[in-house]
């Protein structure tokens, strides 16, 4: 590990001077890059001169009780030893995860779509409470949400809703999101007062920009129509909403939201290239699954990741066994815990593999 942390102080020490270069702030595009790869190494830098430091004390120490000191003085070095020697095996954790492989995706925006599953009406209710309690943990985030598409029902429920979250790591918060999601309450319109059990499922795509996918025009047969909805006398008087079919694959994606039929033509391709990505990110973990283990962050839509219970006022996320009593606050957006705590279990997880 060591040696690993020195070569990156080195490239870390190069960059800095590169950056400083008249000759690269000319050149922007390049200046953007290594600005970029440096702020990448930064925090692992910043917190191994930590760590060199407190081993430096730890040696300095040791040598001071090699010397003759009275007993105040001897006491005094073997408490700061200690200390020493416990911030050290807590930086070595802590760099440990640092030098954790990054997800290449973790700093991009990322569309989420969240449809209402078994149970209904109730289902679609319980889409837009997770509509909502993901646009308030943006809010919190200050990060800034775009509607893409809608498919609301009569009583204020989606059957889908697609959203685009625009802020720097935002897919790496994010990404354990994806997976089915299960309400148990009492609907509104329960008479009797019997516990309904409903489903809505999650899937969190990262953006994908031109680099990352290339979609040959000819793969896509686009279609206009006279949208549908309360959208303003305009938009049900134009054929302004596209419809969009990847004909390889067969996805179709459809945006009516917006007036203009260019800016729901740009809205639709934008979510294909996601779908396109993660299709292309499933099969790369499809490759994969057999060395990992963990479900945690794979985003298995087809997986029942958490159940919100509002009888009993709580969420339990089943992947890693975590229950949070919160309930009010956690569906207000105040999710940071759950996140946490998944983060957490990936990492883990990521360290045993490296270890085995």
């Amino acid at each position: 590990m060591l040696d690993k942390l020195d070569f990156i102080l080195e490239k870390y020490d190069d960059l800095s001077h590169k950056i400083s270069s008249p000759e690269i702030i000319a050149d922007q595009a390049l200046f953007q890059k290594l600005c970029k790869e440096h702020g990448a190494l930064e925090p692992i830098v910043t917190k191994y001169k930590e760590y060199k430091a407190v081993v430096q004390g730890i040696k300095d120490d040791k040598e001071m009780l090699n010397e003759k000191l009275d007993k105040e003085m001897k006491e005094l070095v073997e408490e700061e030893l200690r200390e020493y020697q416990e911030k050290k095996e807590i930086l070595e954790k802590e760099l440990k995860v640092l030098l954790l492989p990054k997800d290449p995706n973790d700093d991009k925006n990322v569309f989420v779509e969240i449809r209402g599953g078994a149970g209904g009406d109730e289902a679609a209710l319980f889409a837009a409470n997770l509509f909502r309690m993901y646009t308030r943990y943006a809010e919190r985030n200050n990060w800034k949400v775009e509607l893409m598409s809608t498919n609301a029902t009569d009583i204020g429920g989606f059957k889908e809703v697609v959203f685009m979250i625009k802020g720097h790591g935002a897919y790496s918060k994010l990404k354990y999101e994806s997976g089915v999601h299960r309400v148990q309450r009492v609907p509104d319109t329960e008479a009797s007062g019997r516990i309904h059990t409903s489903t809505a499922t999650v899937a969190v795509l990262p953006e994908a920009e031109d680099v990352d996918i290339q979609i040959n025009p000819n793969d896509v047969r686009v279609d206009v129509f006279r949208a549908s909805g309360n959208g303003g006398q305009c938009v049900n008087t134009t054929d302004s909403a596209v419809r969009l079919t990847h004909i390889p694959t067969g996805i179709v994606i459809s945006c009516q939201d917006e007036k203009s039929q260019l800016k729901n033509k740009e809205k639709a391709f934008k979510v294909l290239k996601a779908r396109l990505y993660e299709l292309e990110q499933e099969r790369l973990r499809s490759e994969r699954a057999e060395e990992r283990k963990s479900q945690v962050g794979t985003g298995d839509r087809s997986e029942r990741i958490r159940t919100y219970n509002y009888p009993q006022g709580r969420i339990t996320d089943h992947r890693i066994g975590h229950t949070i009593y919160r309930f009010e606050a956690f569906l207000d957006g105040d999710i940071d815990e759950m996140i946490d705590a998944l983060i957490t279990a990936d990492q883990a997880e990521k360290m045993k593999e490296i270890g085995e």
